[in-house]
């Protein structure tokens, strides 16, 4: 019989807090760019390279971190992972270079591949089955509360202190959980000695990072682009052979008998279209705040804020109503909710106001909440402890590369119908490239050249682009409704009973 730890809430609450590192992080930057431009002297391509180092480095390790959690236990490796990322945080808030900085992210999204697996991991070794579904809440939560946090702390750090402030946050979050992990975090025995498939892990890393790479390329340059498709046909090769031989290894780096067991196949899956739709919104809200509504950072992260909200409230719901109603209503229901409420941005005006908008992005709140977390719940639930961490890297390699693709596709539709809308007319070649490029730098050149008409013409073209996007994300939440109405269990409770194993934890 497995023992039940006392501190168990204590320790989620304390690797919540660490986790909310993981959402900063991911807008936080944002937010820094045009200050990095100047105080560093980066060029357009540096920039880029900052959020892409980043990316790169987490899709590339995520694999390998899970295994390595199962084989020699999560609680030493996450402490490694959680030093790791504060420290590279220290050297991101005084790089003095861009290629310094660049470094720095590369090495922070190391710490971040094995942070996030591995904490999801720890679930089912912290908590009994009746209990899992919360915290498993509450992780979702804590990833995703970080985000709009991001430019309110980052906007009024940078009104204060300098650009490396944006970083500093991270660390006493990181410290904060390193403290917890040392004292609330059982010790679960790994699966001890054996042999790494270290082939596995180079076909992984290197298949991940080119089709990881050739989506973010294919955001930048267009698909037609032969480094894109050459990037995306070669990521796709690479992990074709991985997966062949994985059926050959006598220790595989995954487990692909998790793709027989429905739980695991139709939580992830559906996750990951929930992952993309969400993802796309990211995308475009911000610049809609920005571009189309005139907000600054701080503002845009309040503008945020009810998204996060709906997703808070329906998450708590959902968690209750699954036990009762069962996760196939649920879901079905949350997709339903998440097309609905981008059916209703598609009545966004660029003369609107934020009103509209915010009932919209609390309706996709709403819905996501009620999706992201009973669908984890249901994969996680396929997993036993012995491999929770490689399952759990499975089901993060497949919402980031979901995530990575959601953007490079959306962004592709969103540029291609604001380039088409916007007026370009009588602009000199250099200054047309500039309005074409995106919504926010043409209403700057409109400003400068007292062109009214220009930036009208720019807020138009780019609510037309965002309401395409909208379309896309409404079509796959649909299809993610029917796909959930079809296939996911429709009993009360069903997915969310994960299996046992006979570990038992080892109490501190």
């Amino acid at each position: 019989m497995k023992q039940v730890q006392p501190r168990r809430w204590w320790a989620l609450g304390a690797l919540a807090v660490s986790l909310l590192t993981i959402g900063l992080d991911l807008t936080v930057l944002n937010v820094a760019v045009p200050t990095l431009a100047v105080d560093l002297g980066a060029t357009t391509t540096q920039l880029q390279w900052f959020g892409n180092a980043y990316t790169l480095a987490l899709a590339a390790l995520l694999l390998p971190a899970g295994l390595l959690g199962d084989r020699f236990g999560p609680k030493k490796l996450l402490l490694g992972a959680l030093t790791l990322f504060g420290l590279a945080s220290l050297w991101c808030a005084y790089a003095g270079s861009p290629g310094e900085l660049i470094a720095a992210r590369v090495v922070l999204g190391v710490g971040a591949a094995f942070l996030i697996p591995l904490s999801l991991s720890l679930l089912n070794v912290l908590f009994p089955p009746e209990e899992r579904a919360k915290a498993l809440t509450t992780w979702v939560m804590a990833m995703f509360a970080g985000i709009p946090l991001g430019p309110l702390l980052g906007g009024w750090l940078l009104d204060h202190f300098a650009w490396g402030s944006v970083f500093l946050i991270n660390v006493p979050l990181t410290a904060v959980g390193v403290v917890a992990v040392l004292f609330l975090v059982p010790l679960t025995p790994g699966a001890g000695g054996g042999r790494i498939d270290f082939a596995g892990i180079a076909l992984s890393t290197s298949g991940l990072v080119a089709l990881t790479y050739g989506f973010v390329h294919a955001g930048e340059h267009g698909w037609t682009d032969p480094l894109t498709c050459g990037l995306i046909v070669l990521g796709g090769a690479l992990l074709a052979v991985f997966a062949r031989a994985q059926t050959r290894v006598a220790a595989p780096l995954t487990d692909l008998a998790l793709f027989r067991e429905p739980r695991f196949v139709w939580g992830a899956v559906l996750a990951t279209v929930a992952s993309f739709a969400l993802m796309g919104l990211l995308f475009v809200l911000p610049q809609l705040f920005q571009a189309v509504q005139g907000a600054d950072a701080l503002a845009t992260g309040v503008r945020l804020l009810p998204l996060i909200g709906g997703m808070l409230v329906s998450a708590k719901l959902a968690e209750r109503l699954v036990a009762v109603v069962g996760v196939r209503a649920v879901v079905t229901g949350g997709f339903v909710l998440l097309a609905a409420g981008l059916a209703w941005g598609l009545t966004t005006s660029p003369s609107g106001g934020y009103g509209a908008t915010a009932g919209w992005e609390t309706a996709i709140g709403l819905g996501t909440g009620a999706t992201l977390p009973p669908l984890m719940t249901m994969a996680m639930g396929a997993l036993t402890e012995g491999r929770s961490g490689a399952g759990s890297a499975l089901i993060q390699v497949l919402r980031q590369v979901g995530g990575t693709i959601g953007v490079a596709v959306l962004g592709t539709v969103l540029n291609g119908v604001y380039r088409d809308g916007v007026d370009v007319g009588g602009l000199p070649a250099p200054v047309a490239d500039a309005v074409r490029g995106s919504a926010s730098g043409a209403v700057a050149v409109a400003e400068q050249l007292h062109r009214p008409g220009l930036a009208e013409s720019a807020r138009a073209a780019f609510t037309d682009g965002m309401a395409a996007t909208l379309w896309v994300c409404a079509g796959l939440a649909v299809a993610g409704a029917l796909l959930a109405l079809l296939f996911l269990p429709g009993r009360a409770g069903a997915g969310a009973q994960p299996r046992e194993s006979g570990h038992d934890v080892v109490a501190i």
